[in-house]
């Protein structure tokens, strides 16, 4: 069913995408002509047109001079899932420094392509935009910038997150967020307010190296979890493993995580919610991919069925806008005292500018057309090259 605000371009469009990913439509096929597309679905011809520009943009056909459009997708070309995965049933200190310190040796080469980092190319971000939202930011700021900011951050900031936090359903306000130096840091405060050396965390298997690396430097244990490569981590291995072992406390990373991709259904979100809370264990959700999703709609989040503050709703702008101004945040529940007096501690706040400009670029809907664009990019970046049956 479509919503009355959807356009009529994408009901064309999504028609053509459901024939081409359930394969009724092949790689090389030739589509109808935009004036033939046009007379099928009862539209106008610029309709038509929008809907191919909508597909191609998605790198799901291609037009060809002279000929017309014709498909570039098919299941087929993905390559092969890996299967669930099957880590030891045991809590172990991982150390893995040597590995992960090579990794990020000269990682600001230019001539370097870090895959092992997941952040977008420098093209793919808009750069003038935000030099833009950073000048005006020195501008209007007290002090152009060079005062401390409150402990829990910039208020506007704050504000708008929350704001944003209502494409998934979160209710937040702004006193319930804490900005940080990038989701790192917020995992870091959650950990630290959470934990004590030699408790077990439990984790996805594999996932994001270094998170391995921060647990390992705080004296963790690490428990993985079977993880399987669309759906994450299942409530039933979830209460298995709480049955045997003394978890102190879960970090997950529940939408597209890192390396696998999976993204955990709502319903498994919610029960694994349920499941933790009725343990009291809490959940450190790393929400830091959530944005960058290619359906009709940013998918929840485990703090969206939150009713007892037990998760602590991490995330930052470093894989979608800016990796290098490390603005972050957490929304830490019941353990917001505990988490803003750390920040007190270690970092007293945030910087102030990066802040500000971060803020002004959610407030204008500059972000949202960047993500947009983006998804596009991404999307396509997945389809292989145009085949030469219509090159």
């Amino acid at each position: 069913m479509y919503n009355r605000s959807d356009l009529l371009y994408l009901r064309v469009a999504d028609l053509l995408e459901r024939q081409i990913t359930d394969d009724v439509l092949n790689v090389g096929d030739k589509l109808p002509s935009v004036r033939a597309l046009s007379k099928l679905q009862g539209v106008s011809i610029s309709t038509a047109l929008q809907a191919y520009y909508h597909l191609e943009g998605k790198g799901l056909i291609a037009s060809k001079p002279q000929s017309g459009y014709y498909v570039r997708f098919s299941r087929q070309q993905l390559p092969e899932r890996p299967s669930v995965s099957k880590p030891t049933a045991a809590a172990r200190n991982r150390n893995v420094d040597a590995i992960i310190s090579e990794v990020y040796e000269n990682w600001a080469d230019p001539r370097i392509i870090r895959f092992s980092l997941s952040v977008p190319a420098p093209e793919l971000l808009p750069v003038a935009r935000l030099n833009k939202a950073m000048i005006q930011a020195l501008r209007e700021m007290p002090g152009n910038g060079t005062s401390y900011e409150q402990v829990k951050g910039n208020p506007e900031l704050r504000r708008q997150i929350a704001r944003w936090a209502l494409n998934w359903d979160g209710r937040l306000g702004e006193d319930d967020l804490i900005t940080t130096a990038g989701a790192m840091n917020a995992i870091s405060y959650a950990l630290m307010a959470l934990t004590k050396p030699g408790d077990t965390v439990a984790v996805e298997s594999p996932c994001y190296f270094g998170c391995l690396r921060l647990l390992n430097s705080l004296g963790l244990k690490v428990l993985e979890l079977p993880t399987h490569p669309d759906t994450g981590i299942a409530p039933d291995d979830l209460r298995k493993v709480l049955a045997v072992h003394p978890v102190k406390a879960c970090l997950f990373v529940t939408n597209f995580g890192n390396p696998l991709g999976h993204c955990m259904p709502d319903e498994a979100k919610r029960e694994v919610v349920q499941i933790l809370a009725h343990h009291g264990i809490p959940l450190i959700e790393d929400d830091l991919y959530g944005d960058v999703y290619f359906g009709k709609k940013r998918p929840k989040s485990c703090k969206t069925f939150d009713e007892e503050g037990n998760v602590l709703w991490c995330s930052s702008i470093s894989k979608t806008l800016a990796p290098g101004y490390r603005v972050g945040w957490i929304a830490p529940g019941k353990h917001y005292d505990a988490i803003k007096r750390l920040k007190l501690y270690h970092n007293i706040t945030s910087a102030s500018p990066e802040q500000a400009a971060i803020a002004n670029f959610l407030a204008t809907g500059r972000y949202e057309h960047h993500l947009r664009a983006l998804r596009n990019t991404l999307h396509g970046n997945f389809v292989p090259a145009v085949y030469t049956c219509y090159q």
